[in-house]
């Protein structure tokens, strides 16, 4: 009996900050890999999410939301660059914009993308909200002239509509050889670092609009408690006034956050989990290249 070949390749999802990059990859591999909000810049890792089809494994490269570096912090600097080794480094480009909006930071992206003559696939997201879906098709008429998309694909990532057609395209487009992860395995990024990211997401829907982008989580400690786990984590932020707007009144916020990232944590890991969370103060931390690499941002 021949054996069947195997197939598999990197797709990386590229696409501006808040245009749906993460919430595709959690309905592609079928399961929450990486954090989402409606806030901007949510994702500031690289994290790859795997689904394995029979020999076909499709290996999703999430990455932070393209911009125009000039002028950011170094932490956002950092994130443009992650996404570049992504593009440099994929079988498959991804190519996420809003189905309603084609903006300036879209033009710059597909210049980015369509210099390394990597197939790209152009998608459409947010497709549920138009008003009628009939009006995509003029959408899809006018951007397929501004560049040879390898297909142009509408869909609704958080609704999962239409992900059966994306689906396909992307495996028959898969080169041959050999999986790269265990097929039971669905990201490259360990315990320690998802609960981090869990966290991080709780205080991005707790807190305003500046205060989560000087945030970022360390889990310092993961100790087993009998069948259980004991897990501390430090909360690092900017200044010291950002303390107090983590913590709330009474501690109230923090304790939210905890409750929150606690039974997120606990579904993950299938396991009850005691988690005790600090928040300390590292001075411009997100423009302080050394203070990065110890955050574990490298």
């Amino acid at each position: 009996m021949n054996k069947v070949s195997t197939r598999c390749g990197y797709i990386a999802l590229i696409g501006r900050p808040n245009v749906g990059k993460s919430t595709l990859l959690n309905a592609l591999v079928g399961q929450k890999i990486s954090i989402t909000s409606r806030k901007p810049q949510t994702t500031r890792h690289q994290i790859a999410g795997v689904r394995t089809e029979g020999p076909v494994q499709l290996v999703f490269m999430d990455t932070p939301g393209l911009h125009e570096s000039e002028k950011k912090r170094v932490l956002n600097r950092y994130m443009n660059r992650l996404a570049d080794s992504v593009i440099d480094g994929a079988d498959v480009v991804l190519f996420l914009v809003d189905a309603c909006h084609w903006r300036v930071e879209d033009d710059m992206i597909l210049k980015k993308i369509s210099a390394g003559g990597i197939p790209v696939i152009l998608i459409l997201n947010k497709l549920d909200n138009l008003p009628d879906k009939k009006d995509v098709l003029p959408v899809m008429a006018t951007l397929s002239e501004k560049y040879d998309f390898a297909h142009i694909v509408p869909l609704s990532a958080r609704r999962h509509e239409n992900l059966e057609t994306l689906e396909k395209i992307l495996i028959e487009m898969m080169p041959e050889g050999p999986h790269l992860f265990p097929e039971d395995q669905v990201t490259d990024r360990n315990d320690r670092f998802r609960m981090a990211e869990i966290i991080r997401e709780k205080i991005i829907l707790g807190t305003g609009k500046e205060l989560p982008y000087a945030t970022t989580v360390v889990v310092e400690s993961v100790t087993p408690r009998g069948k259980n786990l004991d897990v501390s984590a430090v909360i690092w932020v900017e200044r010291e006034g950002q303390k107090p707007i983590v913590i709330g009144k009474d501690g109230e916020r923090l304790k939210s956050i905890g409750t929150l990232a606690r039974k997120d944590i606990e579904k993950m890991l299938g396991k009850k989990i005691f988690l005790r969370l600090w928040v300390k103060v590292q001075d411009g931390w997100t423009d302080d290249e050394r203070a990065l690499g110890s955050l574990g941002y490298e």
